[in-house]
């Protein structure tokens, strides 16, 4: 069976579309007959096996079926089965949607105290769960914490976890992201629980700051780790962080793990000591990155990393000049195995062509790889004029020879593929360019109407849904079309559309 096709079935599962592809494999959507769910299905190629790396990835992919397959939490992404069929190996998984919490770092949003404590309250409360089973993740990182439409939290990628006495990990070789990892993942001791406490602190510290408390090459990093100490939260970001969770980060930040809080449950005991305050089992509606809802299973299956290669991974680049929070049109970050680059599906911003934004994407990955494809749609918010958009993009390149390059690839782009039409704003009734149709005003009562029909597909959350697509819409058919992409089965969406008038 070949991953450049998709297959129609995988034992029991019928499969639908293709989330993820990666250089070892692919993630399908797929559905199981006999209990009637949807999963992801994440897929390895046997034949790939004969190769050492490729073993080892292989090791890995069993070593996640057998960890996460004796967990059951609210807070884990779910394992269901080990199976293969012709020369694949796959795992059925929970079929999860949402946006990792790198996703929301990449864009800049910022945490106020509330949601820190709702994330890491969560995270926490999940890892004791697995710590308890006698499991260690290991690599505790914002791409492996996903914050699902409903505000709740899960964790993903059990693929270097610890399951009791095994242990994946071989001499000489450093297993983990580096800016995460404990001080003994990288000095070689037997690593526990409280390697996932350290990396744990980690990301209270981003949370709390925006940034992570060890940055630079891969080398200085590891450095850092084992010697040196981060300034406090309240100095990285004086103006947002007061002292409040400054001694609880450090305790969870120690260099010995005997220094650390012994247990996860004892760091989430000590956070809520520190707020002081009530806090909402979810992240907050207003903060939630709720669109397109597409599954976010992490699926990326990397070979183990030596700390001398590892740093492009963790130290994504950052664009002041972008607009940050919530204003960019959110996107997928499935990834597939043996890939570190997310397979994204969104909807343009409005005034602009899918394509057209593609192979501005094509040319900016050249100089920042895989993260153009944030950086355009969010500067594609800003403006609908492509030599701006150009322009924007370009003051976010640190060379003077990469921004030429850059902005000489505009010329490649023809200006006759770019339509241009602000949202909403054709209230005369004429049609869009940009194939919405003929454009309706969108009124009150058609919004309130949407939103009560999308409800008893999606629940509650449909109300944040449909006020983030309003606020986009070019007509009320765009805003059906729009609300619509956020169910994902085919005949829903028809059925959805057609109860509206919007076929």
């Amino acid at each position: 069976m070949s991953t450049t096709t998709t297959p129609t079935q995988l034992g029991k599962y019928s499969v639908s579309e293709m989330l993820g592809r990666g250089s070892m494999g692919v993630v399908y959507k797929g559905f199981d007959p006999h209990i009637r769910r949807t999963v992801a299905l994440k897929t390895i190629r046997k034949d790939l096996a004969d190769d050492d790396q490729a073993a080892t990835l292989l090791a890995r992919f069993k070593n996640e079926a057998q960890a996460a397959g004796k967990l059951t939490h609210p807070g884990i992404v779910g394992v269901y089965e080990w199976g293969e069929t012709g020369d694949l190996v796959f795992l059925a998984m929970e079929y999860v949607e949402g946006n990792s919490l790198r996703e929301y770092f990449v864009r800049g949003t910022r945490f106020d105290a509330a949601n820190t404590v709702s994330v890491m309250a969560q995270l926490l409360d999940a890892l004791h769960y697995a710590h308890e089973q006698g499991v260690w993740h290991r690599d505790i990182k914002p791409a492996n914490i996903i914050i699902m439409t409903s505000g709740k939290l899960k964790i993903a990628d059990f693929g270097i976890a610890r399951i009791e006495t095994s242990n994946l990990t071989h001499t000489g070789v450093v297993m983990g992201t580096p800016g995460y990892m404990a001080p003994e993942q990288y000095r070689g001791p037997a690593v526990d629980w409280r390697a996932d406490i350290f990396s744990a602190g980690v990301v209270l510290y981003q949370l709390l700051t925006g940034s992570r408390p060890f940055t630079g090459s891969a080398e200085s990093i590891a450095y850092k780790i084992c010697h040196v100490h981060p300034p406090l939260p309240s100095e990285a970001d004086p103006g947002r962080c007061t002292t409040q969770f400054d001694a609880v980060t450090m305790t969870a930040l120690a260099k010995q793990p005997s220094e650390r809080f012994e247990t996860a449950a004892a760091f989430r005991d000590a956070l809520l000591r520190a707020h002081a305050a009530p806090f909402s089992p979810t992240v907050s509606e207003d903060t939630i990155i709720s669109e397109p809802i597409r599954p976010s299973v992490r699926t990326e299956i990397t070979s183990p990393t030596h700390s001398t290669n590892a740093s492009a991974r963790s130290n994504p680049p950052s664009f002041p000049s972008l607009p940050s929070g919530n204003t960019a049109q959110p996107i997928t970050t499935t990834i597939a195995p043996g890939s570190t680059q997310p397979i994204t599906t969104t909807v343009p911003p409005p005034g602009w062509d899918a394509q057209v934004l593609k192979q501005v994407e094509r040319q900016l990955t050249r100089m920042v790889g895989p993260v153009a494809r944030v950086m355009v749609k969010r500067a594609a918010t800003t403006t609908t004029n492509i030599d701006r958009l150009y322009a924007l993009l370009a003051e976010n390149l640190a060379g003077a020879s990469e921004r030429t390059a850059f902005l000489a690839g505009r010329n490649r782009v023809s200006a006759g593929e770019q339509t241009i039409s602000g949202p909403a704003s054709n209230p005369g009734g004429t049609a869009v360019p940009g194939g919405t149709g003929v454009s309706t005003p969108l009124t009150a009562e058609a919004i309130e109407q949407a939103t009560r029909r999308l409800t008893t597909d999606l629940g509650p959350i449909a109300r944040a849904v449909a006020k983030q697509a309003a606020a986009r819409a070019t007509s009320r058919r765009h805003f059906h079309q729009l609300l619509a992409e956020k169910l994902t089965d085919p005949a829903e969406r028809a059925r959805f559309l057609r109860d509206l008038g919007s076929e």
